[in-house]
């Protein structure tokens, strides 16, 4: 059975499947990738359903070897640095890893995820109905934790053949400075319309306050116009919090199901893979769009996404010598005639 073992995996480094539902309202929050299109694209690259299991690769970075049989591998997100066996490779690509070869990725110039996926998702046992790694609350992946140098990866479809090398060249991908759309409420009467304008104008900084739970960002204060506690109702991804000290908390993949403060609004779903890519000391600006803008934007998205086939590019790869011992190259006995 093919498998990847870990040979090192910096802080952060997860097991991530599409998330863990139904389960909010015993206080267990969804979990799943930070950056949702760039988790899809990798399992779409490879035929995997959308929400299979794969690693999420934060800053630290990872290197793996690939263990029993041949495994067809996609990975993208983020401008990561890729190699297999020490060579470098694009930082989007689907590729089929032979057993004792090594794959490595660590940060490039921009991103803070990266995601590997393998042939059929990876097999670990789920909890909850789910593989997702939420590490405060120890649930999924591998016991709840972060990876580490030594574990074991199987791969739930080991028949799975080996693909045509290529390159992953999705448009969406790239990631670009415009604004973050943000749809308002339900609690956007909590704040003043100087403070609605002003969030909706300034630039904000991102800071090192910044995780799977949440992103804190920097900026000019924004005023509420009544107290800043509310009773505490739920959360939603993308939700954007304003507690006492006036600065915006973006809610993430691992937020909490309820709070206490007040809610501005909420990042369109197209937009979160991009805000989850940002690292701290990066700065954005937020722009005001309707629920229906939000909802088609999304829609585009999905439908792009589910079209990740169609963005493969072939790569041509020299044949090395154990390449060479692996295939028949004869093609037939010739009866030579001497005379």
């Amino acid at each position: 059975m093919p498998a990847l073992r870990v040979l090192r995996a910096g802080p952060g480094t997860t097991i991530q499947d599409g998330g863990r539902f139904l389960y909010r309202r015993y206080g267990v929050t969804p979990a799943g990738p930070m950056d949702w299109q760039a988790f899809r694209t990798a399992n779409y690259a490879l035929g995997n359903a959308h929400d299979a299991a794969a690693i999420e690769i934060a800053l630290g970075g990872i290197e793996l070897c690939c263990q029993g049989n041949a495994l067809p591998l996609a990975f993208c997100g983020g401008a990561f640095q890729w190699q297999r066996n020490g060579k470098p490779l694009p930082c989007a690509m689907r590729l089929t890893l032979q057993p004792g070869e090594t794959l490595s990725a660590k940060p490039g110039p921009s991103g803070a995820f990266a995601y590997l996926a393998v042939a059929g998702g990876i097999a670990t046992k789920p909890v909850l109905g789910g593989r997702a790694t939420q590490t405060r609350a120890h649930l999924g992946g591998l016991d709840g934790r972060m990876l580490q140098a030594g574990d074991v990866l199987p791969a739930a479809s080991p028949s799975h053949a080996p693909q045509i090398e290529a390159e992953i060249a999705a448009p969406w991908l790239s990631r670009d400075d415009t604004p973050f759309r943000v749809m308002l409420g339900p609690q956007q009467d909590y704040f003043t319309d100087d403070a609605l304008a002003t969030f909706f104008s300034a630039e904000f900084r991102l800071t090192h306050e910044a995780d799977r739970m949440a992103y804190r960002f920097d900026g000019p204060k924004i005023a509420h116009a009544h107290d800043f506690n509310i009773v505490s109702d739920g959360i939603a991804l993308g939700a954007i919090q304003v507690a006492g000290d006036g600065k915006p908390l973006v809610l993430m993949a691992d937020h909490q199901p309820t709070g206490g403060y007040p809610k501005l609004g909420h990042v369109a779903r197209a937009d979160l893979g991009r805000l989850a890519q940002m690292r701290p000391g990066e700065t954005c600006r937020f722009s005001r769009i309707s629920v229906d803008e939000a909802r088609n934007a999304w829609l585009q998205c999905e439908d792009a996404i589910a079209e990740t086939q169609r963005f493969l590019r072939p790569l041509r790869r020299e044949p090395t010598n154990e390449d060479l011992l692996r295939i028949n190259l004869s093609s037939g006995v010739i009866d030579v005639d001497e005379s």
